[in-house]
């Protein structure tokens, strides 16, 4: 199990100096790791700036020129669509209106690419294509293509067999519609028809259920837990509905019973009846659960679902240094969970974890990927899987109170 990830040999916690010319204190000129971990944060978040937008370039290079500016894979996961939210970020950091401008020609592209995909989600889907262009669109100040983009996410059908989670699924839709409403207006997508929605997911998630599990959902036959493609996904996306009494106590009976259920460890089951305690991603594990459990925390003012959430950080302090650099799977995403339990909590040691996870990429991720240590994704330079989720993380590290997980946290 251990070679899935990194010995965390950082130290639990390293407190800020007191001042932005303070001297990193007993540190060996050649332990750069712990150089950063004792850099000031408005110091190293300037470096990680300078990194991101450099990766960002790079990025845009092997995904957009480098293919001609044609687009095979549309999609916000591992393809051109990732690039644009990449870019949109950038935007929301720099103000560089090159970035903007880009980043529309890109979902202009991926809006060619995927009208006949039959794809709804917002990860791996149309909806994500026309959500982004609107959010887009309306950045620009250009209303007329903010509208078409609108009209078009509006006439994306759901058909019936269509499964529940988030990353293909009617979960991965509502979220979809949850970031416009975000982004753009509160009624942007109407509250009829994400109700409509998020009745479908729990007539679902009920005939699935048993007396003690409220809600439970299948997956190419697989009752998964997981962000991806299970529970905690699933849920995640029903808390930004406005839920009845009764429903609001089925989504804390589902969030009990895995709590109730998870490995002696702390981690999380990747799926029903699993006793592999392997898996400490966002996709599969602890880190995607406890993202849920801190919005639950914030959603329904609970104590209980906070602890939870720290406990999995837990977990993710020790075991998720993962050999991998994406969002999904990898590093990146992990330092996330640290980040949302900073933002909750106030407690300086979550933004310390966040950043020794985002130190350690800094200093060693390529290095590593070069030698064939760490994994650097099936496609190296996509949002989910490779560079452009570290590229993503190191600009939220900027903002690290507005950061927040790409298609997860609104």
């Amino acid at each position: 199990m251990a070679d899935r990830y990194f010995h965390n040999q950082m130290p639990d916690y390293v407190p800020e100096p007191p001042s932005p010319n303070s001297i990193p204190p007993h540190t060996p000129v050649s332990d750069s790791l712990a150089n950063l971990l004792h850099l000031p944060f408005q110091t190293l978040s300037q470096r990680l700036k300078n990194a991101a937008l450099d990766l960002k370039d790079a990025v845009v290079k092997e995904t957009w020129t480098a293919t001609g500016k044609r687009v095979s894979d549309y999609t916000l996961y591992t393809g051109a669509l990732g690039t644009a939210f990449l870019l949109f970020k950038a935007y929301r950091v720099t103000g560089d209106e090159n970035d903007l401008q880009l980043c529309s020609d890109i979902i202009k592209a991926c809006n060619s690419a995927s009208r006949s995909s039959g794809r709804v989600t917002f990860i791996c889907g149309r909806a994500g294509v026309c959500a982004l262009g609107a959010v887009v669109a309306y950045h620009k100040g250009d209303e007329q293509l903010c509208r078409q983009y609108l009209t078009q996410f509006k006439e994306i059908k759901l058909s019936e067999d269509l499964p529940d989670e988030l990353l293909y699924g009617r979960a991965g839709f509502l979220w979809a519609c949850s970031f416009l409403n975000k982004n753009i207006s509160e009624d942007a997508i109407s509250s009829t028809r994400m109700r409509a929605v998020a009745d479908e997911i729990m007539k679902s998630g009920r005939k699935l259920a048993n007396e003690r599990c409220p809600l439970m959902f299948e997956w190419h036959g697989k009752k998964y837990w997981g962000a991806a493609h299970g529970l905690a996904g699933i849920t995640n996306a029903l808390m930004d509905v406005d839920l009845k009494p009764d429903e609001v106590e089925i989504v804390k009976g589902t969030l009990r019973y895995m709590i109730k259920n998870r490995f002696p460890s702390g981690n999380y089951l990747s799926s029903e009846g699993s006793d592999r305690d392997r898996l400490v991603h966002w996709c599969h594990g602890a880190p995607g659960v406890a993202l849920t459990l801190v919005k639950a925390a914030k959603v329904f003012g609970s104590e209980e679902f906070l602890q939870a959430a720290i406990d999995a950080g837990e977990v993710i302090w020790n075991r998720g240094l993962l050999k991998r650099v994406g969002i999904c799977h990898g590093i990146s995403g992990n330092a996330y969970v640290f980040l949302s339990l900073y933002q909750l909590t106030g407690k300086p040691e979550f933004l310390y974890r966040a950043k020794a996870f985002t130190c350690f990429l800094y200093d060693r991720a390529q290095t590593l990927i070069s030698e064939g240590i760490m994994h650097g994704g099936d496609r190296p330079y996509s949002l989910f899987e490779g560079l452009g989720g570290m590229a993503y993380l190191f600009l939220d590290m900027t903002e690290p109170s507005l950061a927040k997980f790409p298609a997860y946290e609104l």
